[in-house]
C-alpha cells in the first residue's frame, strides 16, 4: 500500500501562488505515477496533473496549463503541485494519488480557496 498526506493549501487572492506537496511513504517502489486531482464545490473530481515514475512525463488539464507544475522529489518522496497565477475557478479540494498501474490510492485532500 501506498499512504499519502497533502499539505500546502490555503487562501489566496487571484493572481497569487500556491505550493502543494503530498508526502509518500509505502510501498513507493511500486508507484507507475503520481498525480493531482481536484473536487470544486458541488462538481466531480476532476485530474489536475500526472507524472510518470518511469521517464518522468507529465501530462496537464488544458485549463491549468502554463500556471501548475508538478514534480516529484525523490530523495524527498514527496510529490509537488506549483501553482501560480491562480483563479477563482481553480478553487476546490486538491487531492494527490499515487500507486501501481491501474490503481491509485488517496490522500485526505488539501483546500486551495481563490478570491477575487
Amino acid at each position: 500500500q501506498v499512504q499519502l498526506v497533502e499539505s500546502g493549501g490555503g487562501s489566496v487572492q487571484t493572481g497569487g501562488s500556491l505550493t502543494l506537496s503530498c508526502a509518500v511513504s509505502g510501498s513507493t517502489l511500486t508507484i507507475y505515477s503520481m498525480g493531482w486531482f481536484r473536487q470544486p464545490p458541488a462538481q466531480e473530481r476532476e485530474g489536475v496533473a500526472v507524472i510518470y515514475t518511469t521517464d518522468g512525463s507529465t501530462n496537464y488539464a488544458d485549463s491549468v496549463k502554463g500556471r501548475f507544475t508538478i514534480s516529484h522529489d525523490n530523495a524527498k518522496k514527496t510529490l509537488y503541485l506549483q501553482m501560480n497565477n491562480l483563479k477563482p475557478e481553480d478553487t476546490a479540494m486538491y487531492y494527490c494519488a499515487a500507486g501501481p498501474m491501474g490503481r491509485y490510492y488517496w490522500g485526505q485532500g488539501t483546500q486551495v480557496t481563490v478570491s477575487s
